[in-house]
């Protein structure tokens, strides 16, 4: 019996000692990106995004804009960033690009960075959750990839996945 008890405690502490070191190495080595993408592009800092951040972005933030609202396992957000990304590659007034993590945030945030390449910057939320989309759409169903898009005029769209082309050139050629 006390030799079981050792060996399974030799085994479980063998165990933790590789999960630490896997997560040490993974903190020290940044994920491959694919040539030609710069990790210089990827934000270094995750703002706070809590009930008055909505309402300020729409009064007094940068037009045109874009805000995808992800989540750390939505497997589909990445493929809509992209269609965003493509959408505003050409142009030479960017419209700003930016990613809303709604259930992690700080240093775990910044990991989903590289998923997002062309993004401005990378808010994460801060507070209540549901009071959160609340403020940004009280008929949200909770459903990521969420974008609202912002025209020059500062008139918004919103879609739940990838906006399609038509979307896209409406929010792009707003007077």
């Amino acid at each position: 019996m006390n030799s079981v008890f050792k060996f399974t405690a030799l085994a479980i502490c063998s165990a933790a000692l590789g999960l630490s070191a896997s997560a040490v190495w993974a903190q020290t080595h940044q994920h491959a990106h694919p040539q030609g993408q710069s990790k210089a592009s990827t934000p270094r800092t995750v703002l706070p995004f809590d009930e008055k951040t909505w309402a300020h972005a729409l009064q007094h933030g940068p037009r045109p804009a874009a805000y995808l609202f992800t989540t750390s396992y939505c497997s589909t957000c990445p493929a809509a960033f992209t269609v965003l990304h493509k959408a505003v590659q050409q142009r030479k007034d960017k419209p700003e690009l930016n990613a809303v993590m709604m259930d992690v945030a700080g240093p775990q945030a910044l990991r989903h960075a590289s998923h997002f390449q062309g993004m401005t910057q990378m808010y994460a939320f801060d507070g209540f959750e549901p009071a959160i989309r609340q403020a940004v759409d009280p008929t949200w169903p909770n459903v990521t990839p969420y974008v609202v898009l912002i025209d020059a005029r500062g008139q918004t769209q919103r879609v739940i996945g990838p906006p399609n082309a038509t979307v896209l050139k409406r929010w792009l050629t707003a007077p």
